[in-house]
């Protein structure tokens, strides 16, 4: 199953976002993705970026936004492809959008959405709402969770999915600079999970999107430049590469991390 990570141009019009990424969505299924997933705030744009100031969150086109959020799930169903969009999510007066990512299937229906749980102390101050849950879903034998931005520095989450049986993560982030880099690589390879990390073009300096295998070593990078553009790769268990991460380390660990074989041990030891 191949699976695209996009690299996409934010700015402050909604249109021209979802422009953007109907055409990555297009170029991604013409060339055999399955699934592509967007950086945070792909749409909506991203607070302190796109969006000035929490109030601006009340000037918003939500009906703009709703309508090419709509147009993007047509694509998806005409395509036949998953895409998983970063964007805010409106709530009911008085509370501010929760930092969202969309889970539009291949049928053009809206599937599921990952509301970012753990926020920063500045996106706490009125920029969003935390969400409550973990998120999971299917496509073609593969499990999926998502993960967001800050989220990178909190394990307990990345075990969390590992527990649930999530093949791979769908990282959203607005910039995946040096210390993200290097712990998505570490989450990758301590949980034997795919990671697939969303950038906007604008950040690509700091680290492009990009896919990282179980075994947390970078497989697929965009170029690090201004400009829309994919990195893709293909998940397959049976992977000679993986063989070790996937058939080895994990079950492994899931038994270790059980510690049946340790008290059993020092039981032995003990008599």
């Amino acid at each position: 199953m191949k699976i695209a990570a996009a690299q996409s141009i934010i700015t402050s019009d909604i249109r021209e976002n979802g422009r953007t990424i109907r055409e990555l969505i297009v170029q991604a299924a013409t060339q055999g993705a399955r699934l592509v997933n967007f950086c945070e705030g792909a749409l909506s744009g991203y607070a302190k970026a796109q969006i000035s100031s929490p109030e601006s969150w009340l000037d918003l086109d939500w009906t703009t936004h709703d309508a090419e959020l709509a147009a993007i799930a047509e694509t998806c169903k005409r395509h036949n492809i998953f895409a998983v969009i970063g964007s805010a999510h409106a709530l009911p007066a008085p509370p501010p959008p929760c930092n969202s990512q969309y889970i539009i299937s291949d049928t053009g229906d809206l599937t599921g959405r990952y509301d970012k749980r753990f926020l920063s102390n500045t996106e706490l101050s009125g920029w969003y709402t935390p969400g409550i849950h973990p998120v999971t879903f299917e496509v073609d034998g593969y499990h999926f969770g998502c993960l967001t931005c800050i989220e990178v520095q909190f394990p307990e989450l990345w075990m969390e999915y590992e527990r649930l049986g999530v093949d791979v993560i769908l990282f959203s982030s607005y910039g995946i600079r040096s210390f993200f880099q290097i712990a998505l690589r570490a989450h990758a390879g301590f949980n034997c999970l795919w990671i697939s990390g969303a950038t906007p073009a604008q950040t690509a300096h700091e680290g492009p999107a990009g896919i990282i295998g179980p075994h947390g070593k970078v497989i697929a990078h965009c170029a690090a430049e201004q400009r829309s553009q994919l990195a893709f790769a293909t998940l397959d268990r049976n992977d000679p590469l993986f063989d070790e991460a996937l058939h080895k380390a994990k079950p492994w660990r899931r038994l270790a991390r059980q510690g049946d074989i340790y008290r059993d041990k020092r039981i032995k030891s003990e008599g």
